[in-house]
């Protein structure tokens, strides 16, 4: 089939003067027809009857407030294909130090990536603060990372379709040119430059159209952290593509206008340094997120670390945990007994679907459970999410002084 890639004047094509977009030419009759369905060295079996996870069930840990999946590359990559061959809404956000440090005071920010359908950690300073409060995620998946194990899937009959939105004027039709030259597990079906402008100027419909008229599995956002993250959320409803992202400067990295650091120095934590010295506008923010971490680290992260062990060695010894329903006409109590944490946390994944289920009002009393960890907590984001979506919240009663505490320095909102 003959791709082209066509560059047109928006100003001239009805969409509201933003400059530049590229898109496909469309396909022959016969190739719309045949179905989509990704196989690959990881996975041979075509991933259609992949089932993508509830959010209850996934591995979610709550650092300060965000969710964060302990997930390996290799099940990222099945999500992905998953949602994409079923056509299926699919939000992935990947929260390294910047997205932490701006999720403590905008409230709008934090809640895209509660809303997000998996969230991987990019950046080490995460990994540094999972270890640090017991976490067991290991390894940093950066969404460049994710980019590049999708493009390294050579044996993919079908390659995924990444339409590419934002990043500097020139790097996004760079990038696409760049990663056509040669076959690989992705192919570029589209881009669009939408210059400078507020997350709600380039939500119009005509810029809306084009990215859903390129007939893409996958839209990568970069707008920066904040303005893209919005933008996918506020759109969310609007796009047709079914996986999403911000991945940053991923574009950037395959347009070759901005070198990725070595890998020694991204295993160190030092990608930072090489990107100032790529991009020496980027100091002050690390400079800034730098300080907010130092002050996180003694505000919260090292009084949850402590509180938490303390509590987990006072009170978990040979307890037994569980929940009791008391179910009244619009309401559902659910008393938890005993330690709310890791081990335990299938069991309260249970209860709360079929919770949830009831389409009652929630409420969880904690009167007999004296701790709480990391896992319970990320839990208790997926269940925040899972009622905001349906138009309520969940209720806490019962909180002692001490997980009161841990509630607070761990950063979750359920207001």
């Amino acid at each position: 089939m003959l791709r082209t890639f066509k560059r047109h004047d928006a100003a001239n094509s009805g969409h509201g003067g933003l400059p530049l977009s590229g898109t496909q030419a469309k396909a022959s009759e016969g190739e719309q027809a045949a179905p989509l369905l990704f196989r690959s060295a990881a996975f041979p079996t075509p991933v259609a009857s992949l089932p993508l996870p509830d959010d209850l069930s996934r591995e979610v840990y709550s650092i300060l407030g965000i969710p964060v999946d302990a997930i390996g590359m290799q099940a990222v990559l099945r999500r992905i294909e998953s949602a994409a061959d079923r056509r299926v809404p699919f939000l992935i956000s990947a929260p390294n130090l910047n997205s932490l440090v701006i999720s403590q005071s905008d409230a709008e920010f934090r809640e895209t990536l509660v809303q997000s359908d998996l969230c991987t950690a990019d950046g080490m300073p995460i990994i540094w603060i999972a270890r640090l409060t017991g976490i067991p995620i290991k390894s940093r998946i950066a969404g460049s990372d994710i980019f590049d194990a999708l493009k390294a899937e050579h044996s993919a009959v079908n390659p995924l379709k990444i339409f590419l939105f934002g990043g500097p004027e020139g790097a996004a039709e760079a990038a696409v040119r760049a990663l056509n030259r040669q076959p690989s597990g992705v192919y570029c079906v589209g881009w669009y430059y939408p210059g400078f402008c507020s997350a709600e100027e380039m939500s119009r419909d005509g810029i809306i159209d084009i990215v859903n008229s390129s007939g893409a599995d996958f839209v990568v956002a970069a707008l920066g952290n904040q303005k893209g993250q919005l933008w996918l959320q506020r759109n969310h409803r609007r796009l047709s593509i079914p996986v999403r992202a911000h991945l940053g400067a991923t574009v950037n990295f395959q347009a070759g206008t901005v070198k990725r650091a070595p890998r020694v120095m991204r295993k160190f934590g030092l990608e930072w340094l090489w990107r100032i010295k790529e991009e020496p506008y980027l100091w002050r923010r690390y400079w800034n997120d730098g300080r907010v971490l130092l002050r996180l680290l003694f505000a919260q992260l090292l009084p949850f670390a402590f509180w938490t062990w303390w509590l987990r060695h006072r009170h978990e010894r040979n307890e037994d945990f569980s929940i009791t329903w008391v179910q009244g006409r619009d309401t559902v109590i659910l008393h938890l007994s005993g330690p709310a944490n890791a081990r335990n946390v299938d069991k309260a994944i249970s209860a709360f679907g079929e919770a949830i289920a009831s389409k009652k009002q929630i409420t969880l009393d904690f009167s007999n459970t004296r701790t709480v960890d990391a896992r319970f907590l990320g839990l208790l984001l997926m269940l925040k999410k899972k009622l905001k979506n349906a138009g309520a919240a969940p209720n806490f009663q019962g909180l002692s002084p001490h997980l009161k505490r841990i509630f607070r320095l761990s950063g979750l909102h359920f207001k």
